[in-house]
């Protein structure tokens, strides 16, 4: 399974309901990094040293970090969505089939409705 860091903005239920399906998700207050007001090239460079994936609701500017940076352990952007568990059930389909997370960007879009 995954090894995830989950932004300040991704709603705790979400990241809940990964851990339940087997992921090891570990959120910013976890990881004592709350409140430091990390940019967003902290929190790459964070989740790198510790080998997880970004998983965060911050779509521009990590699509945009991707693109400029190549090298980090995977990005994850969301859209947000009030079904907590269907999103994580979404991030969970996505990401399940993967070995290796590194360099990618996956896109997670909340469904139509």
């Amino acid at each position: 399974m995954a090894r995830l860091s989950a932004n300040e903005n991704l709603p705790l239920p979400v990241v809940e309901q990964l851990r339940r399906f087997g992921h090891d998700a570990l959120t910013v207050q976890e990881s004592a990094q709350a409140g430091r007001r990390m940019t967003d090239e902290e929190v790459l460079a964070f989740a790198a040293k510790l080998a997880r994936a970004v998983l965060t609701l911050n779509r521009r500017h990590f699509i945009r970090h991707h693109a400029e940076r190549a090298q980090h352990a995977g990005i994850i952007v969301c859209s947000f969505d009030p079904d907590f568990v269907g999103q994580a059930e979404r991030i969970h389909a996505a990401i399940s089939g993967m070995q290796d997370l590194t360099g990618q960007l996956l896109r997670i879009p909340r469904p139509a409705r």
